[in-house]
């Protein structure tokens, strides 16, 4: 969202920017007295220098501490780190620092692995890993061990995703015997991504500086504030245009939101764990608010989680159902979809 990626990423003189994002999520093994929270700002700042950004902005909760960044943002618990960077940023290369930084705050063991992405407007333009996916698959694999590499949805909108997680039914006599069957299983943990394409342009105007003073501004202008009542909002608008929020509120939960409103790469990603049975209503409110030609919605839930039992997301209004997926792994569920607006 920076103002020199866009320069530096322009292609033909447009005004291009990746806002599709990478994202990476670890998991610790409770111990006790451990806490990433004890990993100071100065050892972030550092981390973030070899990812290719820096922290703009900090918040926190009773649960977790929040950094807006200049590419998207982070997410730092007592046990989980959650890094999402869009542009140019390269958030694989900083894994083997992070890992390094957790064991000195007593997390010596990884839980499991999330590295999930949608398909790059413009793949070449990434740096390396993440020009494709097998490259990425390697570093990761090479930091975790033999994990699982899965490819969802039709080629230009596919959604990708890495995990330490087998498929139901996958789990052979040695995977038992290590994980003792229920140790993928830990506190509730659900999470919905929606990943949008093709918003409508008198909704990205609202995210332009020509168009709102401040970030306050736009959050309430496009109604953002009202997505998920009681959060506490850390917004912040980039010159000339350009979002990014994070909101947190008590028992760890928390959402984000990154809005790259340029007509040509038109982008907003939605990101939540609000806890609750059915993500309809949310989902309903974000469309809404967006209004995109095209979508992506993606629900991680674990077996103890208020959404496990829920069927998948309803399809919405206008649109129609391009390709969905539902996936069971050992301890979570999975629901994956690709959605695009009926012609007018």
């Amino acid at each position: 969202m920076a103002e020199t990626e866009i320069i530096s990423n322009s292609e033909n003189n447009d005004q291009f920017f990746e806002g599709v994002e990478k994202l990476i999520e670890i998991w610790f093994t409770p111990e006790k007295n451990a806490d990433l929270r004890k990993i100071t700002r100065q050892q972030w700042d550092n981390v973030l220098k070899i990812v290719g950004c820096e922290i703009i902005s900090f918040t926190q909760s009773d649960q977790v501490d929040a950094y807006v960044l200049s590419e998207s943002s982070m997410f730092v618990s007592r046990r989980r780190w959650i890094l999402k960077t869009c542009g140019r940023t390269t958030p694989l290369r900083c894994v083997r620092a992070v890992l390094a930084l957790a064991t000195d705050a007593g997390h010596a063991r990884v839980h499991n692995v999330f590295y999930s992405r949608r398909e790059f407007a413009r793949p070449h333009a990434q740096r390396t890993p993440h020009d494709n996916f097998d490259s990425e698959v390697e570093l990761l694999d090479s930091f975790f061990g033999d994990g699982r590499a899965y490819i969802m949805g039709p080629e230009k909108d596919c959604w990708y995703l890495y995990t330490l997680l087998p498929l139901e039914g996958t789990v052979d006599a040695l995977e038992k015997e290590q994980h003792g069957g229920s140790a993928w299983e830990g506190e509730p943990d659900q999470t919905i991504e929606i990943l949008m394409s093709d918003l409508d342009p008198d909704v990205m105007d609202i995210f332009t500086r020509a168009a709102s003073a401040t970030a306050a501004e736009a959050t309430k202008v496009s109604g953002i504030d009202k997505l998920i009542p009681g959060m506490v909002i850390d917004d912040y608008l980039f010159d000339p245009c350009g979002y990014s929020m994070n909101g947190v509120a008590k028992h760890g939960v928390y959402m984000t939101i990154h809005i790259t409103p340029e007509a040509a790469c038109s982008y907003v990603s939605f990101e939540s764990n609000a806890p609750v049975r059915s993500y309809d209503a949310l989902l309903s409110r974000v469309l809404r608010t967006f209004r995109p030609g095209r979508f992506v919605v993606t629900v991680f839930a674990s077996g103890s989680a208020p959404a496990a039992a829920a069927p998948a997301p309803a399809a919405p209004p206008d649109y129609g159902a391009r390709d969905a997926q539902n996936c069971r792994f050992a301890g979570y569920s999975l629901h994956y979809a690709l959605y695009a607006k009926f012609p007018s």
